[in-house]
């Protein structure tokens, strides 16, 4: 007669029984389990789950995004004749990839960017940074970051800024990242006249990325020359009359010019819901305040609000290349209240415009300048 080697259902019973016991006798009640935050995953995983594939995620939204049922509809199958926008651009009729939202499109919200983890209260005030290297992680900070090292990272933190930023990379340091985090601030508390006025600012040639973030309150809310920002949520910036008794100027992404770098601006929600008659300035401003803009990739975001949803650098701007973004009519019927873009430089050597269109699926062309 062959041997049984199979145990009995009731020894298997035991022996997991046994098991759970043990295993609860080597786990701290409410311990909270191990958890695993990759840069590139908008939450967390539990470790005990599947390994990850070794293919990053795309930080980018597909070119022609496939509309949901609810993006369509009321969209008509036939197109009535092309009609100018007004301010500086045109619209055609040709529909095709249809937004009803960010989201509905794959463009980041609430639920993709800022902190995945829980956060410990650290009320530092003005902090400055000055050790290279420095990692902050699961901050819940009170006050502001003054960036004097290198290859310092905020990651997974949330900054309530009571300062003129939130975040801010001194002239000769390099390589600030800011991942994961939320960057905001309490209206009428800030410096300038109650106002706050960047979330991350950038005011030398150094490296910075800043990805993944849910920024809201600043007035020019990432403001830099040369940088990458990528997947963040930009929304509800608050107006203010500034110090000078005028009303703050507002950037979802602002930058002044003479940059020496590359600035890339991919793959964001960028919302300026500031009224015309309160500040309103651009979804994105390139402007030539300190030197000529040159060297910026603008693509796959979605843009809205401001007087113009995007300025484009004017006169002497070279390669500039605005690419596959989606203008939103969820403030202005042109995106921006004045019209979809301004200071186009159509000529400048590099420049390029490129399936670009509405939330409607409209294509946009800026107008040949005057």
């Amino acid at each position: 007669m062959p041997r049984r080697t199979g145990r009995t259902p009731l020894a298997g019973l035991l022996l997991a029984a046994l098991l759970a016991l043990a295993g609860a006798a080597c786990t701290e009640p409410g311990a909270p389990a191990a958890r695993d935050c990759p840069d590139g995953a908008p939450e967390c995983r539990a470790r005990t789950s599947p390994a990850p594939s070794d293919t990053a995620p795309s930080d980018t939204a597909p070119s022609h995004p496939t509309a949901t049922a609810s993006a369509t509809a009321g969209i008509p199958p036939a197109a009535p004749p092309a009609t100018p926008a007004p301010g500086g651009s045109r619209t055609s009729a040709a529909p095709g990839g249809a937004c009803a939202s960010p989201a509905a499109c794959g463009f980041p919200d609430a639920r993709t960017t800022g902190h995945r983890t829980a956060l410990e209260p650290h009320d530092t005030g003005y902090l400055a940074i000055r050790e290279n290297g420095t990692v902050i992680r699961g901050w819940d900070i009170t006050g502001s970051l003054d960036i004097y090292a290198d290859d310092v990272t905020v990651i997974d933190s949330r900054i309530t800024s009571d300062n003129w930023w939130g975040i801010n990379l001194r002239p000769g340091h390099k390589g600030l990242r800011v991942l994961h985090s939320t960057i905001t601030a309490v209206p009428g508390e800030g410096p300038d006249n109650g106002g706050v006025d960047y979330a991350v600012s950038n005011m030398g040639g150094g490296s910075i990325e800043v990805g993944w973030c849910d920024v809201s309150v600043f007035g020019d809310a990432l403001s830099m020359g040369q940088g990458h920002l990528h997947d963040n949520y930009v929304h509800d910036l608050v107006p203010f009359v500034n110090l000078g008794g005028e009303w703050q100027h507002t950037n979802a992404v602002i930058s002044g010019g003479g940059n020496t770098g590359h600035l890339v601006i991919r793959h964001n929600t960028l919302l300026n819901p500031t009224g015309l008659k309160q500040g309103a300035s651009g979804s994105i401003g390139l402007f030539a305040d300190t030197g000529v803009v040159r060297n910026v990739t603008v693509d796959r975001n979605w843009i809205a609000g401001g007087a113009y949803a995007l300025y484009g650098g004017a006169e002497g701007a070279t390669h500039i290349e605005v690419t596959d973004n989606v203008f939103s009519t969820q403030y202005h019927p042109a995106s921006g209240g004045y019209g979809v873009v301004a200071h186009w430089n159509a000529d400048g050597a590099g420049n390029v415009w490129r399936n670009n269109r509405m939330s409607d699926g409209r294509p946009v062309h800026p107008e040949p300048a005057a």
